[in-house]
């Protein structure tokens, strides 16, 4: 008698798991519990959900639904509906999550992330952004302001002159400047 189909909600959870598993693989070699809780919070943080509700779903007290679903694969880098099947063993780097011809190349757009180390960077910034929206842009202004003012990527060579710090403070003025404000949200 052939077994009745495993339901929906369980095959997301059981993806869940493992996408969380290939998060932890990917991140650190040999993981104690103390790190495994970081991560944790990490591993919600790259899937845009607080983690306490990623502590639900493993708990089982919350289920993925779709549009949830969704949102792991896409930020996961999965193919649509990856989420709702069942895969097996896990995936591997041999066996790829996502056709090569689906996968995005790295070489496509130099802006776009490499690595989890840059999306999870991207990801605190953009969180960051989304509360504090003018705070934000603030605060990341000043602290990049020595990146964002520099014309070349390289380190001066020492025998160079370095440019007068008016002649930098001039600059990061320009700069921001150029910077236009928020503009209220209407509530």
């Amino acid at each position: 008698m052939p077994s009745a189909p495993r339901d929906v909600a369980q095959i997301r959870l059981d993806n869940a798991m493992r996408l969380f598993e290939e998060f932890v693989s990917a991140t650190v070699k040999n993981a104690d519990a103390a790190t495994l809780r970081g991560l944790e919070r990490r591993f919600a943080e790259r899937l845009q959900i607080q983690p306490s509700y990623w502590s639900q779903i493993k708990g089982r007290s919350r289920q993925i639904g779709e549009r949830l679903a969704r949102q792991f694969e896409q930020l996961c880098h999965k193919a649509p509906g990856w989420m709702d099947i069942e895969h097996g063993a896990m995936a591997t780097a041999e066996a790829p999550a996502m056709p090569a011809a689906a996968a995005p190349a790295a070489s496509d757009s130099p802006s776009m992330p490499r690595d989890d180390d840059e999306r999870f960077i991207i990801g605190l910034v953009l969180t960051y952004y989304r509360r504090h929206p003018q705070r934000a842009r603030t605060r990341l202004l000043d602290l990049l302001g020595e990146v964002l003012t520099s014309t070349t990527p390289a380190p001066v060579p020492v025998k160079a002159a370095a440019p007068s710090p008016q002649a930098e403070l001039d600059e990061w003025r320009k700069l921001q400047a150029r910077v236009a404000p928020l503009k209220a949200k209407k509530r």
